[in-house]
């Protein structure tokens, strides 16, 4: 990977910025250096400033204090139109696509190809063919609606966009997140073609095994300030999980009880089909018991849970406490005592303008309501106790749920469900763009939770996670249960053996 020799002036240099918002100083002099043609990786926990520091690179927020520099020269990112014109380039984790136009479009919107106030259709797809071409992905037709494509392919058409800018640097926020173990691969194979071409990456993900493999050097913050500095990638993780969190290692999970007790089935699913998403599932989970599923994306995992909560319709039975769910009603899962907390959290599960007390009784209103009235101060009573419960920081009801961190947003979305209690709790991803340190927290509640007698089904692409967390694992491929062991008795090489093989290279199941 040809990246600038250490003596050569950086292509960017972020030096002293400091950026206040009312009540917290969200940056407190950071320092940032990136050269030409290499993957910076900036590392850090939810609410260690790196979202403010690449939305002051994206032009998105001015610093109150410190200076950019692009190639030794001071630069004023006013907006991010004026960070465009410099060469800055910025993908977030939820892409900024419109799903209603084509690819092209996409590609080019906001410097569209015109004649008279018309679009000149046959430059803009050449011209876009020509950047999909350049990413090695010249299969994706110019012409298709992007809303059609797989979270795969809207990423390629993200890092076309930046191209056609002529991009210096792109700076990419979680783009792994949504992505399947093979399209990781070919992410990275695109990020190294697009830096042996002189254009530099910053690479901002959670999962730390990750930056071995694609990264040059790592720049690590903590609560608003840089603690590390071009760290080389080679790094050990347990250094850099100190650094962010002042802890040694990534995963801290808590100790797993004795298996024993004769305790009642909460969950039974026998014979769940969804025609050409998986099929013929069976499995039940008991009362405190953790139960996780592990699969690659798209392997049915999610789409298990949807139809177990009933916002899928789906042949089979599901019984809850031996009474039958009815598909497709989330409503009558929810009073028989089911709880999801939904992968896409601010779209799915949040009320992003909402205040935290809001979020955490949104699922038991009627609790608060007399004679059409709600009781308020009731309902911030249970909201404080929740909070309080459940450690949400900072312990302030009224705050925006927005405003909170990834790990805190999803403790309010758990809280939710524990407003009445809950029999059973349906749990997609939990931990998804959760830094290190807020994910042992989320494990401690969740254990928590078992310990109490709740019934927990989870689901994680982080194998590690399922297996540290879960009692028993189903290991799910191609929308199938190929294998159900005791979490002990597997390891991670095992599962993605499991997930991995296809069934073509392999006609039995374990």
């Amino acid at each position: 990977m040809p990246v600038s020799p250490p003596d050569t002036a950086p292509l960017l240099a972020m030096r002293g910025i400091v950026k206040r918002f009312p009540g917290v100083r969200a940056l407190d002099g950071v320092d940032l250096e990136v050269r030409a043609g290499e993957v910076h990786c900036l590392l850090g926990q939810n609410g260690a400033g790196k979202s403010t520091l690449i939305k002051i690179l994206a032009g998105a927020h001015q610093p109150d204090e410190g200076e950019v520099l692009l190639d030794g020269e001071p630069v004023r990112l006013a907006t991010p139109t004026a960070a465009m014109k410099q060469g800055i380039a910025t993908i977030y984790q939820e892409l900024d696509l419109v799903d209603g136009l084509s690819v092209a479009e996409n590609i080019l919107l906001g410097h569209e190809r015109t004649s008279f106030g018309f679009t000149r259709r046959g430059e803009t797809n050449r011209i876009a063919a020509d950047l999909l071409r350049r990413l090695g992905h010249g299969e994706i037709p110019p012409g298709t609606e992007v809303g059609r494509l797989p979270p795969a392919a809207k990423q390629v058409v993200s890092m076309a966009r930046a191209l056609s800018h002529d991009a210096r640097l792109i700076v990419m926020d979680e783009p792994s997140a949504a992505l399947a173990h093979d399209e990781v691969a070919n992410l990275f194979r695109i990020i190294r073609e697009i830096t042996a071409q002189g254009v530099a990456v910053v690479y901002i993900s959670h999962r730390l095994e990750e930056i071995r493999e694609i990264g040059d050097r790592v720049t690590v913050l903590k609560d608003g300030r840089t603690v590390a500095v071009g760290l080389p990638a080679t790094t050990p993780t347990g250094r850099v999980v100190s650094l962010m969190t002042g802890r040694d290692v990534e995963y801290v999970f808590p100790p797993r009880p004795e298996p024993g007790g004769d305790r009642p089935e909460v969950l039974r699913v026998e014979g769940l089909t969804v025609p050409g998403v998986f099929a013929d599932v069976s499995f039940s989970v008991r009362a405190g018991e953790i139960v996780g599923l592990a699969g690659l994306v798209g392997s049915g995992r999610s789409e298990i849970i949807e139809a177990v909560y009933g916002a899928r319709r789906a042949s089979g039975r599901v019984l809850l406490d031996g009474r039958p769910v009815r598909p497709g009603h989330t409503t009558t899962s929810v009073r028989l005592g089911m709880g999801l907390a939904p992968e896409e959290r601010k779209a799915q599960a949040l009320l992003l303008d909402q205040s935290v007390a809001r979020n955490i009784t949104l699922a038991g209103l009627t609790r608060y309501a007399r004679l059409g009235w709600m009781d308020r101060r009731r309902e911030a009573a249970e909201a404080a106790r929740l909070i309080e419960a459940l450690d949400i920081r900072p312990r302030d009801p009224r705050r925006p749920v927005k405003t909170l961190s990834g790990g805190n947003q999803q403790k309010a979305v758990l809280a939710r469900w524990l407003v009445e209690g809950r029999r059973l709790l349906l749990l997609d991803e939990p931990t998804r763009g959760v830094d290190v340190g807020a994910r042992a927290e989320l494990y401690a509640v969740i254990r928590r939770l078992a310990d109490e007698g709740v019934a927990v089904l989870l689901v994680s692409s982080e194998v590690p996670e399922v297996l540290g967390l879960a009692d028993r694992v189903l290991v799910i491929r191609e929308g199938r249960i190929v294998h159900e062991a005791p979490a002990v008795d597997l390891d991670e090489h095992r599962v993605l053996d499991l997930v991995m093989v296809s069934t073509n290279e392999e006609s039995h199941v374990d």
